[in-house]
């Protein structure tokens, strides 16, 4: 059984390599379609509400996945695991759309860079010039990196194709309502809660990989360790804050400033030392995303092994 879990994963992110998302029915689009419903069924200003949603709906998650892991032929649970892994990672799509605002920024398309960044955050991108492009682009890829490679293949690791399908629903339910509107303020807590919990060791591990993995890019290990640890603390995320930190000090770049999003603006803290990035180091966050991915991979395989056999 834990060669089977270890093969699926592996399996799953090479197809996330060569064939990114799944072009039409999308799994997690539909997830978030069906999460729609449910929120539509239950919203009420208030967390009691927002605690059954999250129940239902990241209980439904785990026990599709519970079939899955329960199968007696270890090729049904090895495909199962693989075909789950793929659907549930984000790394060929989100260093596509990098690599895309990182060009177009490079060519002095900013409009075009503006149109394609909401498909990375939920940032309001009309009022940002390049370099404010750019610094939204490196956090998002930091950020993403860890809730879109490194706490999937984490999960999947532990606990197999529920935690991959579980981790999933939690992170798009925090996603959809989880942030500070008016609205999702009460009935999104527990969502929000339960995605800070979920990646509290894989946005840690994503910390770490960064700062392994930054000379790979021609970054700053060092400046990568300290960034974490001296700057991390401040950022209003338990988790993203790590991340972003040691990928800004990996690339020796400031980032945090002045964030706007629709519900409103926040003043995040300065992460890390230097200049503001810039459409080269847009490039070079890209590369850092896909060697982090690349070294989770093979920690999780490992990790998996270990854990069946326990």
């Amino acid at each position: 059984m834990s060669a089977a879990r270890a093969i699926g994963l592996l399996l799953g992110v090479a197809a996330d390599v060569a064939l990114g998302d799944p072009r039409r029915w999308h799994p997690v689009a539909g997830f978030g379609q069906l999460a729609k419903r449910v929120e539509k069924a239950v919203y009420r200003d208030n967390r009691a509400p927002g605690v059954l949603y999250t129940a239902l709906l990241t209980g439904g998650a785990v026990s599709l996945g519970l079939v899955v892991e329960r199968a007696r032929n270890p090729l049904l649970r090895t495909a199962g695991t693989a075909l789950a892994t793929w659907v549930v990672l984000g790394g060929r799509s989100l260093a596509a759309e990098g690599t895309l605002i990182g060009r177009h920024l490079d060519s002095g398309e900013v409009e075009a860079a503006r149109d394609r960044l909401p498909n990375l955050c939920g940032r309001d991108p009309q009022a940002l010039d390049a370099k404010a492009l750019a610094r939204a682009t490196v956090e998002s890829v930091a950020e993403n990196t860890s809730d879109a490679v490194v706490a999937p293949l984490v999960w999947g690791a532990v606990a197999g194709v529920p935690g991959l399908l579980g981790y999933r629903a939690v992170n798009t339910m925090d996603a959809m309502v989880g942030h500070r509107s008016p609205r999702y303020q009460r009935f999104g807590w527990a969502s929000a809660r339960l995605d800070d919990l979920a990646n509290l060791v894989p946005a840690r591990l994503a910390a770490a990989l960064t700062v392994v993995g930054a000379p790979v890019v021609g970054g700053n290990r060092r400046g990568a360790w300290i960034a974490w640890q001296r700057d991390a603390s401040a950022h209003p995320s338990p988790n993203a804050g790590r991340v972003e930190a040691a990928f800004a000090g990996a690339l020796e770049v400031r980032l945090g400033g002045r964030t706007v999003y629709p519900y409103g603006v926040e003043d995040r803290p300065v992460l890390g030392d230097g200049r503001m990035p810039d459409a080269g180091h847009v490039t070079r966050a890209v590369e850092l995303s896909r060697v982090v991915g690349g070294l989770t991979a093979a920690v999780a395989a490992v990790v998996a092994l270990l854990v069946r056999r326990r």
